[in-house]
């Protein structure tokens, strides 16, 4: 969603680097520069010159620090101010000190409230919570049907009887009980067009469960007038947060950067893709790293948490332990990035990451290909790559429909990725080896200039952020796809 404004504000940037300083005059010109960047981002107005103005007398004031360069230091209080604009703190759900907590789910007809319905119920069960989905959409044909699927695909109880929405949602409160159910997700009616009769419904059905959160979805793609639409909710019926969908699309961000500033409520959840589990907390600063080119470790940690099995933990740690890493190990893991969502998506979220990769037009159907290049080899083949020989590439080849130069550039990248494993499995060895040494003598040893990093998840085993430095190393990955 941020590709254009996130293509402008590092165009800004690389003026500035070899700067030696800046004076109030670059700090005006880039100033202008971000706001025109802003403004086509469909941005608001009031918010874009609010945004400007705290970045200039920030830039200009005291905040500058002498040990970062221009670049660093404007890029610096751009995140910091990005972050505030897209809400400073991960907003949470309230929560009923009484079960259940309900959520209330409102906004115009289209903005996708019984997906995202589904999802956030798919998203509160992995957290251990039980929801119970409600269909108070009685309104628009099949919208009930439609729910009914998605909570049986999910494994969701669901509920909706009777012909009036007050009456339905009111009911469904006796059947979370009855259930044991601790979340109440009601999807309500919406219309084309914000109108009395929408709101008056809204009201009854509100006060009728008292919900606790009434969150609005707002479709991305509508750029700034979604914020004039989440101001006459607001007024009308009363919000407290806000889910973004359509956050993959090509929308050019101005709604999430105005909705927070202009409407006082934070953002909770971001729809990500079509499918039910592209559905995430949305945390401002991550989104700010996004923005600014800066990757968003921690989401693909939490992404590889969720995806890696322990079998696969384990085993990654004994690779970088070890150094031991075959064609069965890559293809384990290959498959597990699939299931992490679009490689581009992915891609995005790495540190350090060339912006020519990052707007590379990826062909998800490559790793299908690598994939077939694997599974066409034995098993023994796959073990030691070393004992592939010229009439065995043609077999590989045939047997995966792919070429000789395919089955050879995937060797001869794997190849390399294998070499650097060695090395890492050495290096871990020799601090192995410090470690028992240092133990002895009652210290502790630690990478020099890092420090340990407790409670911090870990990667599938591929260690914490931080502990590879820069990862701009990683872009040979792209190499492994071929040709296309």
């Amino acid at each position: 969603m941020f590709d254009s404004l996130s293509g402008r504000l590092d165009g800004i940037f690389a003026k500035l680097r070899g700067r030696g300083r800046l004076s109030e005059r670059d700090v005006e010109e880039v100033a202008r520069e971000i706001r025109q960047a802003l403004l086509e981002a469909d941005v608001n107005v009031k918010v874009a010159r609010s945004f400007i103005e705290r970045v200039k007398s920030r830039a200009i004031g005291t905040d500058i620090r002498e040990a970062l360069n221009p670049a660093q230091q404007i890029i610096k209080i751009v995140h910091e101010e990005l972050v505030s604009a897209l809400g400073g703190e991960t907003g949470k759900l309230a929560v009923s000190s009484k079960p259940p907590t309900v959520i209330l789910l409102a906004g115009l007809q289209g903005s996708g409230k019984t997906t995202q319905a589904a999802k956030l119920a798919k998203l509160l069960k992995s957290q251990g919570r039980h929801p119970l989905l409600v269909g108070a959409d009685l309104q628009r044909l099949a919208a009930v049907e439609q729910l009914r699927v998605l909570a049986n695909r999910i494994d969701v109880p669901f509920f909706s009887e009777g012909a009036d929405p007050v009456a339905v949602s009111r009911a469904a409160l006796d059947e979370a009980a009855r259930l044991g159910r601790n979340y109440v997700i009601v999807d309500t009616a919406g219309r084309l067009q914000i109108d009395d009769t929408l709101m008056a419904e809204l009201k009854a059905v509100r006060e009728a469960v008292q919900s606790h959160n009434t969150l609005l979805v707002i479709d991305a793609m509508t750029g700034q007038e979604s914020v004039n639409v989440a101001v006459a909710f607001d007024e009308a019926i009363g919000i407290d947060g806000v889910i973004l969908t359509k956050i993959d699309g090509d929308a050019r961000g101005g709604a999430a950067l105005s909705v927070k500033e202009v409407l006082g409520k934070p953002i909770l959840y971001a729809g990500t893709g079509e499918k039910l589990d592209e559905f995430e907390v949305f945390h401002p600063d991550r989104m700010a790293g996004r923005i600014l080119g800066m990757g968003d470790v921690m989401s693909l940690i939490e992404k590889a948490e969720q995806t890696f099995d322990q079998d696969q933990k384990d085993r990654a740690e004994q690779i970088m332990r070890d150094g031991e890493f075959t064609l069965e190990d890559f293809l384990g893991q290959l498959r597990s990035v699939k299931k992490m969502g679009p490689l581009q998506n992915v891609i995005g979220m790495m540190p350090g990451i060339p912006k020519e990769m990052k707007n590379a037009d990826i062909d998800e159907r490559e790793l299908g290909r690598v994939e077939a290049i694997i599974c066409s080899m034995t098993a023994e083949e796959r073990l030691k790559p070393a004992l592939i020989n010229g009439s065995r590439r043609s077999r590989i080849a045939a047997g995966s429909g792919t070429t000789t130069v395919a089955v050879n550039n995937l060797l001869k990248q794997f190849g390399a990725m294998q070499q650097m494993m060695k090395q890492m499995g050495v290096m871990g060895k020799v601090m192995q080896k410090k470690a028992k040494k240092g133990s002895k003598k009652g210290s502790r040893v630690t990478p020099k200039g890092t420090k340990p990093i407790a409670g911090k998840p870990n990667f599938g085993g591929l260690g914490r952020p931080g502990d590879f430095g820069d990862l701009s190393g990683l872009g040979d990955f792209g190499d492994l796809l071929g040709p296309k």
